[in-house]
């Protein structure tokens, strides 16, 4: 497997844009009683060739034609869900944070929260689907931390801090730059909220018809969040399924610690997805992220909800 070259600098604040956007950055819902807000970190672009390392090269530039998507550079975006649950506040990953700057377009979830209103002292918990920078960087972010409570639970399948104790990097298709980084990243997390961490083994439940499930694939402690209320369903499936997995769900992802069990869960999720009805919001799919999967055949199609004003 080919790796996927990329460069990283030091992010600069002037490249952050300001909190008053045309662009939309949040999508509110109710999923019966509980309230979801999904929160755009803003857009990452990586090579084309990432979402699908295994592809023909012609066949994968075919589908990115059909789509007006450039074969260079496969835009992704960066979605990160905050959760009102009775008493309890969930923020469901943080983004990519500060450090990324070849991503110009991302790192902003902590002033888009703000924007909606959200305060960060109001959190009373954090649940990580998995430890990518792309998904703690945000609350390792200048200043994050001491504006956090102390007593902020952090959500983790133990089997993924095990896992960034001591990493392999040897199924995936990260050059060893990015590699590097999602190592650091992983370990300044544990160390700066290591008293917050709870870690749990295959199941958790996290709040009031919220739990985390350990499905493993992406990264060995790779997890979703459901939510349920009433007749109600949501799962946060977190990098399980990319925008193209319904069309093509063997494709392995350039990110993947075990691509093979990483296609096995996605097919999982969405018949899972398909067969309850249940609303998906994905880490990577196109903001807000809000919509069904329905079955066709042996495979899979996105259903994109209808936007609510």
């Amino acid at each position: 497997m080919s790796n996927v070259e990329t460069k990283f600098r030091p992010v600069s604040q002037e490249a952050k844009p300001g909190l008053d956007e045309l662009v939309p950055s949040r999508y509110a819902m109710q999923v019966g009683d509980i309230e979801v807000m999904i929160i755009s970190d803003g857009v990452l672009t990586p090579p084309a060739e990432s979402m699908a390392t295994n592809a023909d090269p012609a066949v994968r530039g075919e589908w990115l034609d059909e789509r007006f998507l450039s074969k260079d550079a496969f835009d992704w975006a960066l979605n990160a869900v905050v959760v009102r649950s009775g008493s309890q506040t969930l923020l469901i990953d943080s983004g990519i944070g500060e450090e990324y700057p070849d991503f110009p377009r991302a790192g902003q979830f902590v002033q888009r929260l703000e924007a909606a209103g959200v305060d960060l002292g109001s959190v009373t918990d954090v649940v990580l689907t998995h430890m990518h920078f792309d998904h703690v960087g945000g609350l390792l972010a200048e200043g994050v931390k001491s504006r956090t409570r102390p007593d902020l639970r952090v959500h983790v399948c133990a089997s993924e801090t095990d896992f960034w104790k001591s990493p392999d990097f040897s199924q995936t298709a990260m050059p060893p730059a990015l590699a590097a980084l999602a190592r650091k990243a992983s370990l300044d997390f544990m160390s700066v909220y290591g008293d917050n961490i709870r870690t749990f083994k295959d199941l958790a439940e996290v709040a009031p018809g919220v739990s985390v499930t350990r499905t493993g694939g992406h990264t060995p402690g790779h997890s979703v969040v459901r939510v349920q209320s009433g007749n109600d369903r949501l799962m946060f499936g977190g990098d399980a399924i990319f925008p193209v997995s319904f069309d093509h769900p063997e494709w392995h992802n350039g990110f993947e610690h075990d691509p093979v069990e990483a296609t096995r869960v996605r097919l999982r999720l969405m018949r899972e997805l398909a067969d309850t009805g249940s609303w998906l919001i994905s880490t990577h799919m196109p903001f807000p992220s809000v919509g069904r999967v329905a079955a066709v055949g042996e495979k899979y199609r996105w259903v994109p909800t209808w936007w609510d004003y």
